[in-house]
C-alpha cells in the first residue's frame, strides 16, 4: 500500500503543506470567518450547489481577474472576463460569470470587517457589470 505517497507529486509533505497554506492566505486573507461568510453568501445565490461547486468557480474567477487586472487594469479585466467567457466555460458557466465576478469584487471590497453585500446586491451588481461591459461590444 502506498499510503500518503503521491506518484504525481515531487513535493515533500512539508513543501505541499506550505503551498496549501500560502494558497489559503491568498484565497482568504482574513481566515476561516471570511471563507464561511463568502460560502454562505454563495450558497444563498446558488442554493442548488454545494460549497465545493461554488468555491471552485469563485477561486478560478478570482485568480483570472487578478491576473488580467495586473496586465490590463480593472476595466480591461472585467471586459475580457465578460466577453471572452467561452475561454473559461468548463469551470464557469457563461450565465454565472457576471455573478462570480461580482462576488470577487465584493470580496475584495469586504475588507477586514468582512462587510459583504446581500444576495440581491450581488445580483444587481452582476447585472450592472453585464449591461455596462457587454453592451459596449
Amino acid at each position: 500500500m502506498l499510503g500518503e505517497f503521491n506518484l504525481f507529486s515531487w513535493k515533500s509533505k512539508e513543501q505541499q503543506r506550505r503551498e496549501d497554506e500560502e494558497y489559503a492566505r491568498w484565497a482568504f486573507p482574513y481566515g476561516q470567518e471570511q471563507r464561511n461568510k463568502l460560502v454562505q453568501l454563495m450558497l444563498e445565490i446558488f442554493p442548488k450547489e454545494s460549497e465545493a461547486t461554488t468555491l471552485i468557480p469563485f477561486l478560478t474567477c478570482k485568480e483570472i481577474y487578478e491576473n488580467l487586472r495586473r496586465q490590463e487594469g480593472h476595466e480591461g479585466a472585467v471586459r475580457k472576463m465578460l466577453t471572452n467567457v467561452k475561454k473559461y466555460k468548463r469551470i464557469i458557466r457563461k450565465t454565472e460569470m457576471p455573478i462570480y465576478l461580482a462576488l470577487v469584487l465584493a470580496d475584495a471590497r469586504a475588507g477586514e470587517a468582512l462587510n459583504y453585500p446581500t444576495k440581491d446586491e450581488v445580483l444587481a451588481m452582476a447585472k450592472g457589470l453585464q449591461v455596462q461591459y457587454t453592451d459596449m461590444e
